[in-house]
């Protein structure tokens, strides 16, 4: 049994190398990096060509990342045809484009012929216009036509996911007919699942699956054995929609027509799986204010991308210390009050995030629609509720205890259940909102809540403490 990094590229099993690229850590290891990092600077294309040609693409992807800028440049030029192109795909775009940018149009070109579309358009969709022009202009007519179609789509939609390598037959054909164009037409895909039936315009009518085929007797029609596509994906839809679609109704493929109902491609669980994974991340990332931020990021863009919700984030803590300048003379007199608000507005926080985290998740898969909002929103209110008289005791008995105050304990105790209601209620009405307004309820919610939180949180105790000090 091969060592795991050791996969020949085809699959088959691969002699072992000395080295393995991977620690045990999970992560590239150093005497893997140190082997590869030798072989480049002795430009030992043999070497490189033994220990990272036979690795898998998500292995290379991994193996680009760890090296230095300079490395990965120079062993891409160094293994030349011998590198696979696919694993460009598996790798920030930032690094992507680094690679891309430090070769040759025409060794680009001759790469991209040799991947599926969807890695190809993946690579392509990034450079600009001119560069993206000059490599396709150096592919055939037919392929360079494919590739264009599915740039022309928007980013983030099915269409540039789609691979427009597929099987398709007539109707009137024969399983025989079919069984015999699949073994002799070498241009078809190297593995697919599903062969559609399209009429002689070309418009989806139907699908069978390669089991169904296998099983049916050689003279039997197609249109017999066919089974309609009730999930054809529209190439305009979104990436995000379409995954949703494969989820519910547990797709591995499913056709892509244009506005025609053309067939145009197929998409594949594969390439549904990294979308899943993608706007995974992309939400977190969102929810964090740091936009579309990698790794490979520069300083100064890796700045420039959380510049503006920081900007945000300061007007509002402006919101919240224009609350606590109203009780200035009340946290003079009891200084106390000081040292305990930041617990209220903390807890507050912390539970409207628990809430905002659920809501926006549940609006990402559309768990959460109209007709169950009610009743939602009535379980956080409940939760915060509950929340908040718990936590309410624990600190009210521990202010008392610690100032030697019951009124203190008593005042933080209310403040504590009023602002973490209201937390929990903010948490789920503000993603609700956003969302009903059309903004992205991941990016723009934290922001929100936090101003929410604090400025009720700070609001809630200094008031209350005034109010009661003053009747005193």
């Amino acid at each position: 049994m091969s060592e795991p990094g050791m996969q020949a590229k085809d699959g088959d099993p691969a002699d072992a190398p000395e080295h393995s690229i991977y620690g045990e850590d999970g992560t590239v290891s150093g005497g893997f990096l140190a082997l590869i990092g030798a072989a480049i600077a002795d430009r030992d294309t043999l070497a490189l060509q033994q220990n990272v040609g036979r690795l898998h693409q998500s292995e290379i992807g991994d193996l680009l990342q760890a090296l230095l800028p300079e490395q990965r440049r120079t062993l891409v030029q160094l293994m030349g045809a011998e590198f696979d192109f696919t694993a460009l795909t598996e790798v920030d775009d930032a690094i992507r484009l680094d690679i891309v940018g430090s070769l040759p149009s025409s060794q680009i070109a001759e790469a991209v012929q040799s991947l599926d579309s969807d890695d190809a358009v993946y690579i392509l969709e990034d450079l600009a216009p001119s560069d993206q022009d000059d490599i396709l202009a150096q592919l055939p007519f037919t392929e360079r036509v494919r590739l264009r179609r599915s740039l022309g789509y928007p980013e983030e939609t099915a269409g540039r996911r789609m691979q427009t390598e597929f099987v398709a037959v007539p109707p009137f054909w024969t399983v025989g007919q079919t069984i015999d164009y699949m073994r002799e037409d070498r241009n078809l895909p190297d593995s697919f699942s599903q062969v559609f039936v399209v009429d002689p315009a070309f418009r989806l009518v139907g699908a069978v699956d390669l089991d169904r085929i296998l099983r049916t007797k050689r003279a039997v029609k197609v249109e017999e054995v066919m089974r309609e596509t009730r999930h054809a994906i529209p190439a305009t839809m979104d990436q995000e929609e379409a995954a949703k679609i494969f989820e519910q109704y547990d797709l591995l493929s499913a056709a892509v027509v244009d506005e025609n109902d053309r067939l145009v491609g197929v998409l594949t669980i594969d390439d549904v799986v990294d979308v899943i994974n993608e706007e995974a991340e992309e939400d977190l990332l969102r929810m964090g204010g740091v936009g579309d931020e990698e790794l490979s990021d520069s300083v100064l863009r890796a700045g420039r991308s959380r510049v503006p919700w920081l900007m945000v984030n300061l007007v509002t803590a402006f919101l919240a210390a224009s609350v606590i300048s109203l009780f200035d003379a009340t946290i003079e007199q009891v200084v106390a009050l000081a040292v305990l608000m930041p617990i209220v507005a903390g807890m507050g926080g912390n539970a409207g995030s628990q809430t905002m985290t659920v809501t926006v998740r549940a609006l990402a898969t559309r768990d959460l629609d109209i007709y169950n909002a009610g009743r939602i929103i009535r379980r956080e209110m409940g939760v915060g509720l509950l929340n908040g008289i718990i936590f309410a005791a624990l600190i009210g008995i521990t202010a008392a205890l610690w100032f030697q105050s019951p009124t203190i304990g008593g005042i933080i105790a209310t403040a504590m259940v009023i602002n973490m209601f209201v937390a929990a209620l903010a948490g789920i009405l503000i993603p609700l909102l956003l969302d009903k307004a059309g903004v992205d309820p991941a990016v723009a919610s934290a922001v929100f809540l936090t101003a929410v939180t604090d400025v009720v949180g700070f609001f809630a105790f200094l008031g209350l403490a005034t109010w009661w000090f003053g009747l005193l």
